[in-house]
Order: structure tokens, then C-alpha cells, then sequence
């Protein structure tokens, strides 16, 4: 029998699937760091960052011990789709947290801007920009979006992308100015000011 550091990941889920937890900290352990990585770059949190990774990899495991798990050659990108969409989530509840209602003043403090600190109208068009080119992405073709989270997210090289997804170094880098090129195009049909390099 090979040894688990020489099986693919999908042989790994297989055998985790079948109850040998060994697999399931060997795929823990060649993604732990990337994922943390991505998610630390976004949420720029060090115990956010921790518990979003934790939950991760709870989704993973329960995803797979479930039997749902049916992205066969993508398990990296399945897993950092997972992170990715829980920050999503917890940006969404945030938001949703922080809304707070200024109907019933009659002084309205939260738009004067004599009283704003300009460090928080800093953070909401970051965090704005931040929300568009999210939304972005997600717009993007699924073998463009996939390169651009790879390098902007997990800061792999075009040498690493190409042999994770199996295509050249040219085509990925062919499918990172697409993607670059699209969300442009898309900023600018929708009348959104982004910095794309």
C-alpha cells in the first residue's frame, strides 16, 4: 500500500471517507497553511482568522463524512471555496450586526461629517472596494476566478497554479489577465472605481 504522503488527495478523502483518520491529517496537513494564509490576508485577524479556518475544516469533515464531497482533481480549491465563502458569511453578519437605525433622532450624528473620524470612512470604502471585487469574482468564469485566488489570495506562483490545475504556465497566465481584463470590464459597467493591476 502506498504511503500517505504519496497519495492524491482524492485517495485521501476516500480513505478518511472509510474511517482512517491518518488521511484526513495528512490533507490537514499539506492545506493547513495555505487556507490560514488566505483566510489571515483577508480577515487581517489573527483569531478571526483561527476560527474561520477552524470552521473550515469542521465543513470539510463533515462534507466528507457525509459522503457529499464529489470535486474530484480540485480538493485545494474546494477547500479554499469553503473559507471563502464562510468569510463572506461572517463580512454579511457584520454588516448585518452593525446596522443601527438613526430614524428616531432628531439630531442626526451618524451623517455629520464634523463628527466622523475619517479613520472610519476609510474603512467602509475599503471594505466597500473589498465587497465589489468579491462580487466580482464571483462573476468570473470558473477556471479565471480559480487563478486569480490562487495567486492573489494564496500567493502561489504561476508555476504552482499551472501544476495545480493541470494547464500550462502560458494558459494560467493567459486566464489571470482574462480574468483581470473581465473584472475591468465588469468595474466599469457597473460604474465601480477599482484598482486592478
Amino acid at each position: 500500500m502506498k504511503s500517505l504522503k504519496t497519495m492524491t488527495d482524492e485517495e485521501l478523502v476516500v480513505l478518511y471517507a472509510e474511517g482512517k483518520n491518518t488521511a484526513f491529517d495528512e490533507l490537514l496537513n499539506r492545506y493547513k497553511g495555505c487556507i490560514y494564509s488566505y483566510i489571515y490576508f483577508i480577515v487581517h485577524n489573527k483569531d478571526l482568522a483561527e476560527d474561520i479556518f477552524q470552521e473550515t475544516f469542521v465543513k470539510v469533515i463533515v462534507t466528507i463524512k457525509q459522503g457529499r464531497y464529489i470535486e474530484n482533481g480540485k480538493f485545494k480549491a474546494w477547500i479554499t471555496r469553503i473559507a471563502h465563502n464562510l468569510i463572506i458569511d461572517h463580512f454579511r453578519q457584520e454588516r448585518s450586526e452593525n446596522t443601527i437605525s438613526n430614524n428616531e433622532t432628531e439630531v442626526d450624528l451618524f451623517n455629520n461629517i464634523k463628527l466622523c473620524d475619517g479613520t472610519i470612512e476609510d474603512q467602509l470604502v475599503r471594505r466597500q472596494v473589498l465587497s465589489d471585487v468579491r462580487k466580482l469574482i464571483e462573476h468570473l468564469p470558473a477556471s479565471q476566478r480559480e487563478v486569480l485566488e490562487m495567486r492573489y489570495y494564496q500567493d502561489l506562483s504561476f508555476k504552482e497554479i499551472a501544476e495545480i490545475t493541470g494547464v500550462s504556465i502560458n494558459t494560467a497566465l493567459g486566464r489571470m489577465r482574462y480574468a483581470i481584463l473581465n473584472m475591468r470590464r465588469m468595474a466599469a459597467e457597473n460604474q465601480m472605481e477599482l484598482s486592478l493591476a
